[in-house]
């Protein structure tokens, strides 16, 4: 290769791998130099940018992906602004004569991006972006009838019908050293890009998590061994077991690639002798299909994380919720529902949720207390660790019934009957709703239904704390509720009906 060739800016994004990692790939192949570099520009997403938790792992993704290129006799340069303003002043100080990134999907993303490409291609400067986030990009992906598929089945059984792509490698340099530029540029200093919370209400997070791609490797070789994927389809329904792979936060910040996890579960079947290996690596997959589904939705249909896809559903008479006290119970884990509670805390204490119990929360939220989904969808944006807009946005849709293959509206989960149904034991309840764990499993998931002089027992005093109550009364009937949500999802359909004539 020529010993002169001009230097490439190497722009990661949620992409914070080196394996698989095709715009590195690229920019090994093309020669010369290699200045990675990463940028914080909140203002660049729009009306997204990354909630608490999101920062949290990124600050420490961060630190990992520093550390991983050190140990390639690189560094990654760090800067905060405007995504163009900032490229461009590190062409300018690197004499760099290449961008290359990995595509986003988001729509603030792409509009950015195109932008970008757009005026260095202007300038003669070369810009190329490649897919490191999804096995079929959305568009490329369409029916019979040339349009975006808005079931996942018939999508699932469409991508499954393609060739499955496999990783992307850089050959024997993948692992080599890269080659550094003759000088570096400024860098900022990873604290100043002050991702971390303020306020330590992360304290428990570092207990469960471990970000950066080698973190990600090592949850999916865990996942992977022994029975748990294999069970994965009877098990992942239990909040109490350790029976999914906790890959989603890897998997948003691209700390691994869909590529690498189909390859590793192939791989199961043919140590196997069959493929899939066995139904819970079957179903396991299919949850990676449902994250292509969530894009290709976010990809066709740019409005779906503040409307519903199903335009109707803007008319759906919510209740009212003076001074936002319904919502801060439910954020709070105050609701009097011990499944939705502890769901509620967990995600506060760790950034994460069991996504059976997401299922749970977000329907109490939308049909027991009739709030806007995109008040809980912002909620979870804030305080999940795997906050991905694609995903928070076809699961709260999908809970609302105002989405692609959604849940019927009025398919209204019934909290007890799914603490009793998934939590039998109540070990997931008992972990964090503590005040409760001394009730017998009989009454654990409907508290207010145990006799007094058991309560009294169990220490368990139901009402407010100003009145000396340790766990509140049920903020609602759950037949009431259920009753009112049927009621405003019939005036829907008549408002409809009539907005149809």
């Amino acid at each position: 290769m020529p010993a002169d060739l001009s230097p490439t800016l190497l722009w990661f994004r949620q992409d914070l791998r080196l394996t698989d990692n095709p715009a590195l790939a690229a920019a090994i192949g093309r020669g010369g130099s290699v200045v990675p570099v990463f940028i914080l520009d909140d203002a660049g997403e729009g009306e997204w940018l990354p909630g608490g938790a999101s920062r949290w792992w990124l600050h420490h993704s961060l630190a990992a992906l520093a550390a991983d290129l050190e140990h390639r006799g690189s560094r990654l340069i760090l800067a905060r602004g405007d995504s163009a303003g900032e490229l461009r002043r590190l062409v300018k100080a690197t004499g760099a004569g290449a961008v290359y990134w990995n595509r986003r999907y988001e729509p603030a993303a792409r509009a950015r991006d195109a932008a970008i490409k757009a005026a260095f291609a202007a300038d003669g400067l070369e810009a190329k972006s490649f897919n490191a986030a999804l096995l079929f990009e959305p568009h490329t992906i369409q029916n019979k009838q040339g349009r975006p598929f808005q079931v996942f089945t018939p999508f699932w059984r469409h991508c499954l019908a393609l060739p499955m792509p496999e990783p992307v490698a850089a050959g024997k340099a993948e692992h080599a050293s890269l080659m550094a530029p003759a000088e570096w540029p400024a860098s900022l200093e990873l604290a100043q890009l002050s991702l971390l919370p303020t306020i330590p209400w992360d304290a428990a997070f570092g207990k469960m998590w471990t970000p950066g791609e080698a973190g990600a490797q090592a949850r999916l070789k865990r996942f992977l061994r022994g029975d748990v994927v294999h069970a994965y389809d009877t098990q992942r329904n239990l909040p109490a077991v350790e029976g999914t792979s906790g890959l989603g936060p890897h998997l948003h910040w691209g700390e691994i690639g869909p590529r690498q996890i189909a390859a590793a579960v192939r791989a199961l079947g043919k140590a196997a002798g069959t493929d899939p290996a066995s139904n819970g690596a079957r179903v396991f997959l299919s949850e990676v299909g449902w994250r292509e589904f969530a894009y290709h939705l976010l990809f066709h249909f740019e409005h779906t994380p503040a409307k519903p896809l199903r335009a109707d559903f803007e008319r759906f008479p919510w209740a009212e919720d003076v001074d936002g006290a319904k919502l801060r119970a439910w954020q709070r884990g105050q609701t009097g529902y011990p499944i939705v509670d502890a769901g509620m805390r967990q995600l506060y204490a760790t950034g994460w949720m069991h996504n059976r119990v997401r299922m749970i929360v977000a329907s109490f939220l939308v049909k027991h207390l009739r709030l806007p989904w995109q008040q809980g969808a912002a909620w979870f944006w804030d305080t999940l660790v795997d906050a991905d807009l694609a995903s928070n946005t076809l699961g709260w849709q999908w809970s609302a019934g105002c989405g692609a293959d959604a849940a019927p509206y009025f398919r209204i989960f019934a909290p007890v009957t799914q603490g009793e149904r998934f939590d039998g034991a109540g070990n997931y309840v008992r972990e964090w709703v503590p005040e409760l764990a001394k009730l017998p499993d009989k009454f654990l998931h409907a508290p207010w239904t145990a006799p007094e002089s058991l309560r009294e027992f169990a220490r368990v005093k139901l009402g407010p704390a100003s009145e000396g109550g340790n766990y509140p009364q049920p903020m609602v009937d759950h037949a009431e509720a259920r009753a009112e949500a049927l009621a405003a999802f019939k005036a829907l359909r008549g408002a409809s009906a009539e907005a149809d004539e």
